[in-house]
């Protein structure tokens, strides 16, 4: 009889009283913010050179055949995984977040998420890397494959068109999917691939490549941030929803998603990098996956000390300074656009 038990209809989900096309008064105001922080990380892929990054590819000597290994299994992990973002955005989630200022994010949400898959189109394009290899490597790498096929197990539940939340059940199911698409795959499926790119950034190869992770994982940063809010606001509304029971599955599926990343680290980058051992990117995984724990008030697993603390730099990186760096792009206003 509990599990059949009525949810709060008047909060962030599915409140039959919300006029979703009225956004003032708001309500939530974590909302607003993130929104407000993703419309300051604005940028687009074609604002960042890319010159030193083809000179240093086309020169066969200049990257060792790791290094290529690496760049590739990172572009082909996150040229797909994009995709998987933005249909759990517009298929599933934004369906049952019926807070207007919710949806006002989760709009800005999908088109950063629109933004990153142009940079990996930008990215092929300029080192005229073939699109048909990079694209396919989601189900001819093993590692990829699999973690891949483990999100969308994740949100198979509120893909179903006839999926509604309306019980403790099916909020469970919701939460659940919540947890696979925001704390695992935005949360901890991102960073070990963030952590090889800006490492080698930091040896000042393929430096463009690097800076526009920066860039994503900036975004990722606030998209993790707003998903965990929306976690902790349903739990909060409804606290018959977190048992112990249930805390103790959702640790059990981040403990398998550390291990994929894992496995996925020690296939893309199996001999490491100048100074970085395999096992330490291994390390920064495990780090990563007992803050995300925390943040929604589940207990750490592995406590590790974090190996990269140079990372977070990259996550409060000054976008005017990069950009002044890197090169002048022509902007317009509304006002001197032509229509």
């Amino acid at each position: 009889m509990e599990n059949k038990a009525l949810i709060n209809t008047s909060g962030i989900i599915n409140n039959t009283k919300t006029d979703p096309n009225k956004i003032l008064p708001m309500r939530y105001m974590w909302a607003r913010q993130h929104y407000i922080s993703g419309v300051a990380n604005n940028w687009t892929p074609e604002e960042v050179s890319m010159q030193k990054d083809v000179e240093q590819w086309k020169e066969p000597k200049f990257l060792t055949d790791d290094e290529r290994r690496m760049i590739y299994w990172n572009l082909g992990f996150f040229a797909t995984a994009e995709s998987l973002t933005a249909n759990n955005l517009v298929l599933a989630v934004y369906r049952h977040v019926t807070n207007p200022e919710c949806r006002q994010f989760l709009l800005r949400q999908a088109y950063e998420e629109a933004v990153h898959t142009d940079t990996f189109i930008y990215c092929c394009d300029t080192l005229g890397l073939d699109p048909e290899y990079i694209y396919n490597m989601y189900l001819t790498i093993p590692s990829i494959n699999d973690k891949d096929r483990f999100v969308i197990s994740l949100t198979e539940s509120i893909f179903d068109p006839n999926f509604e939340v309306k019980d403790l059940v099916t909020l469970r199911k919701f939460v659940h999917d919540l947890i696979g698409y925001y704390v695992i795959m935005e949360g901890i499926f991102f960073y070990a691939g963030f952590a090889m790119m800006l490492a080698l950034k930091r040896q000042n190869k393929m430096v463009g490549i690097g800076e526009q992770f920066e860039y994503i994982m900036r975004d990722e940063s606030i998209h993790l941030a707003f998903g965990c809010d929306l976690i902790n606001q349903i739990k909060a509304e409804n606290p018959a929803l977190w048992t112990q029971e249930f805390q103790d599955e959702l640790v059990d599926l981040i403990k398998k998603a550390v291990a994929l990343e894992s496995r996925y680290a020690l296939d893309a980058c199996p001999r490491g990098l100048l100074g970085i051992s395999t096992q330490q990117f291994v390390n920064y995984v495990e780090y990563v996956a007992d803050r995300r724990l925390q943040r929604i008030d589940l207990p750490k697993v592995y406590n590790k000390e974090n190996p990269f603390p140079w990372m977070s730099q990259s996550t409060d990186l000054s976008k005017e300074k990069n950009f002044f760096e890197s090169r002048v792009t022509e902007y317009r206003t509304g006002g001197s656009l032509e229509w």
